[in-house]
C-alpha cells in the first residue's frame, strides 16, 4: 500500500490517494475493504499489468471508502507518478472502467509531473426541480450565481453538476448538510463530486469540490472535476480554445492543491500536476 498527495508540492497539502500496485490477485470485494480502511477519497488499484503486450498500459479500478468509482483523477496523478519513480517517466496508458486514459509524465527542476488526456467530455442541462434542491442545500439563491457561467451538468469521466458563485464572501461561506447532499447525489448518480467555484479570473478559479462520503465532506484535489470545468468551459463558450486553466483547491478543508487544466479546441482535457509520497 502506497499513500501519496496528489496536485501538491508537501505532504500536507493535495489530495491524498491509496495506491496498490499489484492487485491482480483481489476481487471487488477485497479492494471496497482496503479502501475503507486507508479512509482516503479514493484508492487506485492496479489489477492488470502488460495490457495487449504494452509493459506501460495497465488496467486500474478505484474505489472510494463506500463504493467503486468509475474515474479519479487524482489517483490517476499519484498512481502514474508512483510507477514513473519506478520505471522511469514517459507515457503510460490506464485502462479504466469509462475507458483508456493516457497519462505523460516528465521530469523537472521540481520533480516528477503527471498530466492525464480525459476522456471526451460532455454537457448536460440540469432539471429545474434538482436546481432548485441543489441551490437550496447550498443555502444559495440565484441571485448568488455568475450569470457568465449557466448551471450545468459536466463529464469528463465522472458527472459534475457545475455551480459558479459570482461573490468570493458567499463562496467562502456558504455550508451543506453532508447527509443530504449524499442523497441527492446518489439519487442523481453523480459519482464525482458537486462543484462549487468561483472565478477569480476568465482562466483562474477557486474550487470547492464536495464529496460526502465516510467521515470526508469535500475533496482537497478533483481531478475529474477540473477536467470536466474544462469541457464545461469549452461547451458553453466561456472561454476561448486553446486555453489554460489554473483551479485552486483545498484550501477550505486545509490542504491546499493546484491543478493546471489545458483546454484544447477539440478532444479530452489534459489536467496536470505533482504527487509526493505520505510517509
Amino acid at each position: 500500500m502506497l499513500r501519496y498527495a496528489a496536485f501538491a508540492a508537501t505532504p500536507e497539502g493535495g489530495n491524498p490517494a491509496g495506491i496498490v500496485l499489484s492487485a491482480g490477485e483481489l476481487d471487488g470485494s477485497a479492494m471496497q475493504g482496503i479502501a475503507a480502511e486507508v479512509g482516503y477519497a479514493e484508492t487506485a488499484f492496479v489489477t492488470e499489468r502488460d495490457v495487449t503486450g504494452d509493459p506501460r498500459r495497465l488496467r486500474i479500478r478505484f474505489f472510494s471508502p463506500v463504493a467503486e468509482v468509475p474515474f479519479c483523477g487524482h489517483a490517476t496523478i499519484a498512481t502514474a507518478i508512483a510507477l514513473a519513480e519506478r520505471e522511469g517517466v514517459g507515457t503510460f496508458v490506464f485502462d479504466t472502467p469509462v475507458g483508456p486514459v493516457v497519462i505523460e509524465t516528465t521530469a523537472g527542476a521540481a520533480g516528477i509531473v503527471a498530466a492525464f488526456t480525459s476522456v471526451e467530455p460532455e454537457l448536460a442541462p440540469l432539471e429545474p426541480e434538482i436546481e432548485n434542491e441543489l441551490l437550496s442545500l447550498l443555502g444559495l439563491m440565484r441571485s448568488d450565481l455568475d450569470a457568465r457561467y449557466p448551471l450545468r451538468s459536466a463529464f469528463a469521466g465522472n458527472w459534475h453538476p457545475i455551480v459558479v458563485v459570482r461573490d468570493r464572501a458567499r463562496f467562502d461561506g456558504f455550508t451543506f448538510d453532508p447527509a443530504s447532499m449524499r442523497t441527492l447525489m446518489d439519487a442523481q448518480g453523480w459519482q464525482g463530486t458537486v462543484s462549487v467555484l468561483h472565478a477569480t479570473t476568465p482562466t483562474d478559479f477557486a474550487a470547492r469540490n464536495l464529496f460526502p462520503v465516510g467521515t470526508l465532506t469535500e475533496d482537497p484535489a478533483t481531478g475529474s472535476a477540473a477536467a470536466s470545468l474544462g469541457g464545461y468551459l469549452r461547451a458553453t463558450g466561456s472561454i476561448a480554445a486553446p486555453a489554460t486553466v489554473v483551479v485552486h483547491q483545498g484550501e477550505h478543508v486545509g490542504r491546499p492543491s493546484l491543478l493546471t487544466v489545458e483546454i484544447p479546441r477539440s478532444g479530452g482535457i489534459v489536467v496536470s500536476g505533482s504527487a509526493v509520497t505520505i510517509a
